[in-house]
């Protein structure tokens, strides 16, 4: 991985902007700063690898800045917040963020974190790369080469799990991040769910079960 990437940080503290700049800066990124999310919005469509983005900034906050990123693009976002719980973290999920990371947190840690995201977002980085191709603005996802003929919430399930293989999701995670209709939103639906992606996948390839059931915890996408 190319350690020269360039790093959007959207912070509103200086101190913290100060000490994620040293730390990036020291591990061979560049880095730009803001510190508002209005700023942010008039600045990241600039040449960026990845964006950090404290979820309290003053204005626009940090969900409302994911939000109106993603309806443009997929550029990897690395969530920073003060507040540790689960209602922000679904909800970052919910909205496509690929990381969260809680304040205090260590610098190392940042910066593991960051280069987990940017090899997870290199192409054909890891074996599921290889096989799944995402067509973002058709909306179809290729399997092997093959297009998968998936419902919408199959298509926004298994987008979740490829942007994040190897995590484990709940149903409830899941279901607050692909459901659209509260009244299509219950357990067994996320069973079927995945069942249905397991079966499109075999039916291209029938030697692989590339889903992951982890028995009263969720499912996932596996690393290979």
């Amino acid at each position: 991985m190319n350690l020269s990437k360039k790093i959007l940080i959207v912070e509103d503290e200086p101190g913290i902007q100060e000490t994620l700049r040293i730390a990036l800066e020291s591990s061979g990124f560049l880095t730009q700063q803001v510190y508002s999310g209005e700023d942010c919005l008039k600045t990241w469509e600039e040449s960026f690898d990845l964006i950090i983005l404290d979820i309290g900034l003053p204005g626009i906050d940090g969900f409302d800045v994911l939000k109106s990123i993603r309806k443009k693009s997929q550029i990897p976002i690395l969530l920073l917040t003060a507040r540790d719980n689960e209602v922000d973290r679904v909800l970052g999920l919910e909205l496509e963020a690929d990381d969260y990371v809680s304040k205090p947190f260590s610098p190392r840690e940042i910066i593991a974190r960051i280069k987990t995201i940017l090899r997870r977002s290199a192409t054909s980085i890891t074996q599921e790369d290889k096989l799944f191709v995402h067509d973002e603005g058709k909306k179809i996802i290729y399997f092997s080469g093959k297009s998968l003929a998936l419902s919408p919430y199959e298509y926004k399930t298994l987008v979740l799990f490829l942007k994040r293989p190897g995590i484990i999701f709940t149903r409830e995670e899941i279901m607050d991040s692909v459901w659209t209709s509260p009244e299509d939103s219950f357990d067994r639906a996320v069973d079927t769910v995945i069942k249905n992606i397991r079966a499109r996948i075999k039916e291209i390839n029938p030697d692989l079960d590339l889903i992951e059931t982890r028995r009263g915890q969720g499912y996932g996408l596996k690393e290979i």
